[in-house]
Order: structure tokens, then C-alpha cells, then sequence
């Protein structure tokens, strides 16, 4: 067993208030806290990013969640994904309703049917069966945690890679989806590839504008980058972000590969992000 372990995770692409950012850098190192013990004493990095995931989406500080803002429909319609490196397995919701946990009704789907993704009704039907727990009452639940934001695809997102003592890799990707969103829309986040990839080499999770990163398909592509072009992990994940760019997209990524390097770059105004470094430091920045 290898004794290298390492973290990112992110709590969305666009640092925009006019505030102090001080409770999302207090949480995010807690969760980084939380993370590097869990990795510590030989957690797998599927447990530990399924865990990061669901305290960003428990805090309502993020737009994922309780922080989700609703749709111009006044549903709060949910998405996220999950991917196993070793196994190469997957789960996936989208548009789901009434839960308080998308990353864990993602996971559900990974390890207790044959498919790879369940959306609307039937995600919902499926999560209810599998007794997740509900989101009890709409609007005393949900604290909608995006700023003002005048583009015209806002962002929102919360994910974790993580590699553990055992080499093994993962990803994880849970948002509330672009403010003001059409019902039904649907980003990166829960696709498989464009925002949630995770293999032999390398873990992703993507935030920002997600139209851009699924029609670069921009997680698979920084594996792809480093599998195909012998790109290094930072190369790799910087052409990928500047892919998004060239077509007028902006966000940002986190990545981590089986050596336990770390990248994270970003054309955003910022993005909110914290990391457990292969020599046991933990970094938080949002900008």
C-alpha cells in the first residue's frame, strides 16, 4: 500500500459578492480537515469524496444543495455525479427533486442498478425507493446561496477528487444548476466526461458555465490530454480550461492524478476551493 494521499475540492467557479468570503474559506478548510483524516486512516477515495460532496450540499453556502436557487418553473431541480476510478463506475442524477442529497442518490445509482444516470420522475421514484432522505417542506428548507449575477449562464457548483493511501481514485460533482435556469435544463455536472471523470490516472470536477465544458467534453479531456499527448496533470488541465475559453465559456477545474499532484486553474472571476496537498498542507483560496 502506497502512503501518498491528496484532495482538492471546490466550491464553485465566480467569487462575485461584495462580501467577505470568510464562512465559505472557514468551511471548506474544515471540510479539507475532514478529508485528509478520513484519507488518513485509509478511507477509500470513493467514501471520501461522496462525504465532501454531501456536507458542501448540507451547508446551503454553495449553489448545490440547500444552497440551490430554483428555476424560472420555481422548482429546485438537481444534478450531480460520481465516478469510481479503479472500476471506471458511475452514477448520475438530473433534474432531481426533493432530496436532500443528489451526490448520494447518484452513488445509489452507481451501485444499485446497471445504469449510469436516472433523471427527473424517475430519479425521484428511485431515490424514494431506496429511502434517501426527502427535503421536507420547500421553502423552509432551501437558502439560495448565489450572489447577483448578470451573465448570462450564472455558476454554481461543488465537487471533490481525491486519491487514497491504496492509489486509488475519485470524483465527485453535485450542483443547483445555472440561476434562473429553463425547467428541465440540464449542465456538465451530472454528464459523464465533461464535469465528473475519474480513471487510473487522473480524477475531475468541473465548475462554471456548463454548456461550454459538455460540448468539450473538458473532465474526460484532461485525461484524454495527459493519456494521448503525454501532457503533465497542470499542462493537461490548463488546455482543457482554455479550450472553454476559445469558446467563450469561463469556469474552472480540479484535478488529481494517481502521483498525487494537484491542479486547479480557472478563467473565472475566482472560484472558491481548498486542497490537501500530497505533503499533508492544506491550502483555501477563492480568487
Amino acid at each position: 500500500m502506497g502512503q501518498t494521499y491528496a484532495l482538492l475540492l471546490h466550491g464553485g467557479a465566480g467569487v462575485l459578492a461584495d462580501r467577505s468570503y470568510d464562512p465559505e474559506r472557514t468551511h471548506m478548510r474544515t471540510l479539507a480537515e475532514t478529508g485528509k483524516a478520513m484519507l488518513a486512516r485509509g478511507d477509500s477515495a470513493l467514501d471520501v469524496v461522496t462525504e465532501i460532496v454531501r456536507q458542501l450540499e448540507d451547508s446551503g453556502l454553495y449553489v448545490a444543495g440547500k444552497g440551490a436557487s430554483p428555476n424560472q418553473a420555481g422548482r429546485y431541480e438537481l444534478d450531480a455525479a460520481i465516478m469510481d476510478g479503479p472500476s471506471q463506475k458511475a452514477g448520475a442524477v438530473a433534474a432531481l427533486t426533493g432530496f436532500l442529497s443528489p451526490i448520494k442518490a447518484a452513488r445509489c445509482v452507481m451501485e444499485e442498478t446497471p445504469h449510469v444516470m436516472l433523471a427527473g420522475r424517475g430519479a425521484e421514484r428511485f431515490a424514494g425507493m431506496h429511502e434517501l432522505d426527502r427535503v421536507i417542506s420547500v421553502n423552509d428548507y432551501y437558502t439560495p446561496a448565489a450572489a447577483p449575477d448578470s451573465r448570462a449562464i450564472a455558476t454554481g457548483t461543488v465537487g471533490c477528487v481525491a486519491l487514497d493511501m491504496s492509489g486509488r481514485l475519485a470524483a465527485a460533482t453535485s450542483t443547483g444548476g445555472t440561476l434562473n435556469k429553463l425547467e428541465g435544463r440540464i449542465g456538465d455536472s451530472p454528464i459523464i466526461g465533461a464535469g465528473c471523470w475519474s480513471d487510473g490516472h487522473v480524477a475531475v470536477s468541473c465548475t462554471g458555465q456548463g454548456e461550454f465544458f459538455m460540448r468539450q467534453g473538458t473532465a474526460k479531456d484532461v485525461s484524454a490530454r495527459m493519456k494521448y499527448a503525454g501532457e503533465s496533470l497542470e499542462e493537461a488541465a490548463r488546455h482543457a480550461i482554455g479550450d472553454v475559453g476559445a469558446l467563450g465559456g469561463e469556469g474552472g477545474l480540479i484535478a488529481v492524478d494517481a502521483q498525487g499532484n494537484l491542479a486547479q486553474p480557472f478563467n473565472s472571476p475566482g472560484m472558491k476551493r481548498a486542497a490537501v496537498h500530497a505533503d499533508g498542507t492544506i491550502t483555501v483560496d477563492v480568487n
